[in-house]
C-alpha cells in the first residue's frame, strides 16, 4: 500500500530482503471507513460515469508511479478487498501497468473442492463472482500476464493459522498456488478480530517448514513464474 502511513519502513525493510518479492496492492475504494455498500456504489460508478472512470484512471497511474519510485522491482499487482477483478479496474490496471512493467496479477480464485478436502465437515461454496474471475483470466491471458492457478486465504482471511496451513499444504492442487495472509507482531491493532501474531507465528513455524520441504512443494515468487513463462490459465473446476 504505498500511500500507507508506514510505507516508507516496508520499502525500506524490502530493500534489505533482495529476493523478496513485493507487489503492489492497489488501494481503491475502502478509505477512511467506507463500508461494503459504498464499495457497490463505487463500482456502479465505475460503469457509468466518465468522469469517475478518469479520476480512478488517475489514481490507478499515481500508486504505480509510487511504486516505481521506490526502486523495488515490481513483482506482481492485486486489489485491496480485491477490486481489481472489477471489469473496468482490471482493465485500467493492464492498460497502465504496462507503463510500469506490470507482469503478473492475482486471481483470487481460492476452489471450495480443495477446501473441502482439507477441512471435512466444513461447507464451503463456490463465490459467487466466479465468472468475474473467468473474465479476468481471459483479459490477463490475452495481455500475456502472469497468474496462478489459485489462491488460498480468502476462506480464512485474517486466520490462516498453523493449524490451518498444516492441514492444507497436502491438498494443494498441482501446479501453482498462491497463499496469503495478514502477519504483524503482537500488539499491532491492524484488522479487528484478525489474528496477526498468529499468522506470523504460522508463517515463522518450523512444522510448517518441515511440512512444505517434505511434499516437496518449491516456494517461488510470482517474478520467478514470469521468468518461467507461466501463463495465465483456465480456472479449475471448484
Amino acid at each position: 500500500m504505498v500511500a500507507a502511513p508506514a510505507a516508507a519502513d516496508a520499502v525500506a525493510r524490502a530493500k534489505r530482503l533482495p529476493r523478496l518479492g513485493v507487489g503492489l496492492h492497489l488501494v481503491l475504494m475502502e478509505r477512511d471507513g467506507a463500508s461494503q455498500s459504498d464499495l457497490v456504489r463505487a463500482g456502479l460508478r465505475f460503469f457509468l460515469s466518465p468522469a469517475a472512470r478518469r479520476i480512478l484512471a488517475a489514481d490507478i497511474r499515481a500508486q504505480f508511479e509510487a511504486f516505481r519510485a521506490t526502486g523495488l522491482t515490481l513483482d506482481h499487482v492485486n486489489g485491496h478487498q480485491h477490486v481489481h477483478i472489477h471489469p473496468t479496474i482490471a482493465r485500467l490496471v493492464v492498460d497502465i501497468g504496462r507503463d510500469y512493467g506490470l507482469r503478473a496479477v492475482r486471481v483470487p480464485f481460492e476452489p471450495a473442492a480443495t477446501l473441502r478436502q482439507a477441512f471435512p465437515g466444513e461447507r464451503y461454496r463456490a463465490p459467487a463472482w466466479s465468472p468475474v474471475l473467468a473474465s479476468l483470466r481471459r483479459r490477463l491471458a490475452r495481455a500475456g500476464l502472469v497468474t496462478t492457478g489459485q489462491v488460498f486465504g480468502i476462506a480464512w482471511s485474517g486466520a490462516m493459522v498453523e493449524d490451518r496451513l498444516m492441514a492444507l499444504l497436502p491438498h494443494l492442487p498441482d501446479g501453482d498456488s498462491e497463499i496469503y495472509c495478514h502477519p504483524a507482531t503482537a500488539g499491532a491493532a491492524l484488522v479487528p478480530g484478525y489474528r496477526h501474531a498468529d499468522e506470523l507465528a504460522a508463517l515463522l513455524s518450523p512444522l510448517v517448514r518441515e511440512r512444505i520441504a517434505a511434499l516437496g512443494i518449491r516456494p517461488v515468487t510470482y517474478a520467478e513464474l514470469t521468468a518461467a513463462g507461466a501463463p495465465a490459465r483456465a480456472a479449475p473446476a471448484g
